[in-house]
C-alpha cells in the first residue's frame, strides 16, 4: 500500500524543502548515486528521507542522487545492517527490535513508559542519542552511522476478539509487540510475538496473532491493521521503537565535504518532516477508528497499575541482561537525562 501524504503533510514538506530558488544549484559537486533499503511501502515514516532525497537533487542540480528502494528490494528488512557491511547499498532503514542480538545498546529506546510521549522531548531525546558512544558503537560493527531517528509516534495496540478492558484480559492474548514492549506485555499475561510490520497483517488473517503494537495511527493504517481488528487502545501509551535510519559509513566517508555537510545538516529536515506527517495522518484516522472499532480508555488506576507492573521492572531486566556487555545503565540514565532537558528546555 502506498500512501499519499495528506494536504497539511504535503504543505509541512514543502516549506521544509523549497528553501532556495527552483533550479538552484547551490553545492557543487560529482555525480554520486545512494540507494537507501526500506521495508515497507512510502508512509509518513518514510517522509522525511523522501524530503532529504528532494532537496539533495534540488541543492546539487540533480548531481546527488539519493534513491529509495521500498519493500525489501534491496533486502530482508532483517538483514539491512548486514547489506550495509558488505557494501551493498549506502544506506538503510532499520528497525531496532528486528534484530536486538545485532543492536543491543538500541534496545533502550523500545523499553516501554520512557518519558519521550511529548514530540518535542521525544526529538531532543532521541537526536542526542543518536551521537552517544554506545549507540554509535552499535552501528559501526556494521560499518554503519546512525543518522535520523525514526521519531515513531508512541505505540497502541489493536486486536480481535474480546476486548481487554481489564488489565487481566491481556492474560494469554498474542500481541505483535517488539523489544522492551513485548517485555512489557509479557509482565501483563500476553504472549509476545515478534513479527515485522509487514509479516503481521497476514498473522491476524491466518489467527496467529491477537493484537498489535504500532506506532499511532499512521502505522495501522500503512500495513491495514485496521481493517482487521475489532478494538484499539487509545491511552496505553506504553512507549515506541527505534525505527530510523542509518548510512553506510564507507560510502559517508567517500563523499566529498559538501555532500557530507549537506547530510548532516539536514537532520531536522528529516525528523521534522516526518513528525509533520504522523500529525497530518492523525486527524483522519482518528475519526476512521473511533467510526470502525471499538475504543478501549483505561483508568488513571489502571494505567498506574500496568505501570508499576511493566515499566520499572522491565527497565531493571534489561539493565541486567546487558551490564556485563556495556554500560546499560548509564546508557538509559543518559536518555532520561536528555529527557529531563528537554522538559526543563520546553
Amino acid at each position: 500500500m502506498t500512501l499519499t501524504l495528506k494536504p497539511l503533510a504535503a504543505a509541512a514538506l514543502a516549506c521544509l524543502v523549497l528553501q532556495s530558488p527552483a533550479g538552484a544549484a547551490n553545492i557543487d559537486g560529482p555525480p554520486v548515486f545512494w540507494k537507501i533499503s526500506m521495508y515497507g511501502n512510502s508512509r509518513a515514516l518514510t517522509s522525511g528521507m523522501e524530503a532529504l532525497a528532494a532537496k539533495a537533487a534540488e541543492e546539487t542540480d540533480g548531481k546527488f542522487q539519493i534513491k529509495i528502494f521500498y519493500a525489501d528490494q534491496l533486502g530482508n528488512s532483517r538483514e539491512n545492517l548486514d547489506g550495509l557491511k558488505l557494501n551493498a547499498f549506502e544506506g538503510a532503514g532499520i528497525c531496532n527490535f528486528y534484530h536486538p542480538g545485532k543492536n543491543p545498546a538500541w534496545m533502550v529506546f523500545s523499553l516501554p513508559f520512557l518519558p519521550i510521549g511529548d514530540p518535542a522531548v521525544h526529538k531532543y531525546t532521541f537526536k542526542k542519542m543518536f551521537e552517544h558512544p554506545a549507540i554509535v558503537a552499535d552501528m559501526a560493527k556494521w560499518n554503519a552511522i546512525p543518522y535520523a531517528s525514526g521519531l515513531l509516534p508512541q505505540y497502541e495496540i489493536m486486536g480481535k476478539g474480546p476486548a481487554p478492558t481489564e488489565i487481566d484480559g491481556w492474560s494469554g492474548l498474542r500481541v505483535r509487540a517488539g523489544g522492551g514492549l513485548g517485555d512489557a506485555m509479557e509482565k501483563l499475561g500476553a504472549i509476545n510475538q515478534t513479527l515485522s510490520a509487514a509479516e503481521t497483517l497476514t498473522a491476524f488473517q491466518n489467527g496467529t496473532v491477537d493484537a498489535a503494537a504500532f506506532p499511532m495511527t499512521y502505522a495501522h493504517v500503512a500495513f491495514k491493521i485496521n481493517e482487521e481488528a475489532d478494538w484499539y487502545t487509545s491511552n496505553l501509551a506504553p512507549g515506541t521503537s527505534e525505527c530510523g535510519w542509518v548510512l553506510n559509513k564507507t560510502a559517508f566517508e567517500a563523499l566529498p565535504q559538501a555532500y557530507q555537510d549537506f547530510l548532516m545538516d539536514n537532520r531536522d529536515l528529516v525528523l521534522d518532516t516526518e513528525q509533520a506527517s504522523y500529525a497530518a495522518e492523525d486527524a483522519d484516522n482518528f475519526k476512521l477508528f473511533e467510526e470502525t472499532l471499538d475504543k478501549i480508555t483505561y483508568s488513571e488506576e489502571q494505567t498506574a497499575e500496568i505501570r508499576q507492573l511493566a515499566a520499572q521492572p522491565v527497565w531493571d531486566d534489561w539493565i541486567a541482561a546487558n551490564q556485563d556487555d556495556f554500560d546499560a545503565q548509564g546508557v538509559l540514565n543518559d536518555l532520561l537525562r536528555y529527557a529531563e532537558e528537554a522538559k526543563t528546555a520546553n
